[in-house]
C-alpha cells in the first residue's frame, strides 16, 4: 500500500517498503514527568512550546523517547519543529519526517539532531516549505 503527499506542489509517494523508521520507545506523560523530573504543568509547557512535541499514539499522547537525552528535551529539537512547523508541517508530520531516513542526509534527521549536526537538518527541513 501507497500513500501520497502533496506539499508545495510535489507529490511524493511513500511505500511500506520504504526505508524502517528510527527505532524509539514512547514516552506518556507520566514517563515524562518521571524522566524529566519535572511536574506535569512544566512537561506540558515544553511541549506547548515546542521543546518536545508529541502525537497520540494508541489513543494516548505520547513523545519519542529519543527527544529526551540525559534527563532533558534535545536542545536542537525545539529549533528544527518550528522550522518543520514553518513549512507546515503537523507534529504528527514533523515527528514522522524526523524518524524517517532523509535521502539527503542519508539517514534519518533526528541522527543528525543527536550528533550535533542541527544546521544540516534545518538546511534540508526548509526546502521543505
Amino acid at each position: 500500500m501507497s500513500q501520497c503527499a502533496i506539499r508545495s506542489g510535489i507529490v511524493a509517494f511513500v511505500t511500506s517498503a520504504a526505508a524502517p523508521r528510527f527505532e524509539t520507545d514512547w514516552l506518556a506523560l507520566p514517563d515524562l514527568v518521571e524522566v524529566l523530573g519535572e511536574p506535569l504543568g512544566r512537561v506540558r509547557r515544553l511541549i506547548d512550546e515546542s521543546y518536545l512535541v508529541g502525537s497520540k499514539r494508541d489513543g494516548v499522547f505520547k513523545v519519542p523517547s529519543v527527544f529526551v537525552v540525559d534527563g532533558h528535551p534535545l536542545s536542537s529539537l525545539r529549533g528544527t519543529v518550528i522550522v518543520l512547523h514553518d513549512a507546515g508541517f503537523s507534529d504528527d508530520e514533523a515527528i514522522d519526517w524526523l524518524l524517517t531516513p532523509e535521502e539527503s542526509l542519508g539517514h534519518a534527521p533526528i541522527e543528525s539532531l543527536l550528533a550535533g549536526r542541527k544546521s544540516e537538518v534545518r538546511r534540508v527541513a526548509r526546502t521543505l516549505a
